[in-house]
């Protein structure tokens, strides 16, 4: 799915997919609670600005803001992807819906972060690279944000695997995501793995936890910012 020029149709169906699987594992939850912990720390009479880069079809950014909106948590949320499809594919579903924020094309390995944002994350990317390139990102969200890294994504296991290939086909008909799934979860890290990539990048202190179905939140604050709550 991340490679460039694909079908507009085959990437849309994907997308659609991923949506649903995205909504049944509800990775949003999991982004809100560290991200509401850091509203109630910071005590802003601002929203809280927060960039999702390689959104893809932007239905976590969506999803993420939809929470917020629902908690009475003010915030500003904006995504980012490297390909022009699936920023143009995110615009599209982000219309008539409460996102206050915008997409745009950025690639989040090679092109600058801005350094503006309180919370940077990624959600199902970092399976996608290898150590060398994962540890130069989580370097440059540490740079970039104000304030909050947050990683969710896939942990390579049997189980992850077997949910993997089961997921994707009773949730999407996409033969890209039938493969991409199971693909992922061979790449992907395991919780340790992922750790010592944070720390690697000069993210002391970063937090590791589960989060289902066979998920990692990595969480990693500035020190000068109280404890996180659990």
């Amino acid at each position: 799915m991340d490679q460039i020029g694909i079908d507009a149709a085959a990437h849309d169906q994907a997308l659609r997919g991923l949506r649903r699987i995205n909504a049944f594992s509800g990775a949003a939850g999991s982004l809100f609670s560290p991200i509401k912990a850091l509203a109630v720390a910071l005590d802003h009479s601002r929203p809280l600005r927060i960039l999702d880069v390689a959104c893809g079809g932007g239905d976590n950014t969506i999803a993420l803001a939809e929470r917020c909106r629902k908690e009475g948590l003010a915030v500003h949320i904006d995504g980012c992807d490297r390909s022009q499809q699936a920023v143009a594919i995110a615009s599209r579903h982000a219309a008539g819906t409460p996102l206050s924020g915008t997409f745009f094309q950025a690639d989040a390995l090679d092109d600058p972060l801005p350094p503006d944002y309180d919370v940077i994350l990624c959600s199902l990317f970092l399976h996608h690279l290898d150590e060398d390139a994962a540890v130069d990102l989580l370097r440059r969200m540490g740079q970039s944000c104000r304030h909050l890294v947050l990683v969710n994504d896939l942990i390579r296991s049997p189980l992850g695997y077997g949910l993997a290939w089961v997921g994707c086909r009773l949730l999407s008909r996409s033969p890209i995501v039938h493969f991409d799934g199971p693909v992922s979860v061979q790449g992907a890290f395991r919780m340790k793995e992922a750790l010592d990539l944070a720390c690697r990048a000069g993210l002391g202190g970063a937090s590791i936890r589960r989060s289902w179905p066979e998920r990692f939140l990595l969480s990693w604050r500035r020190p000068d910012l109280s404890p996180e709550a659990p």
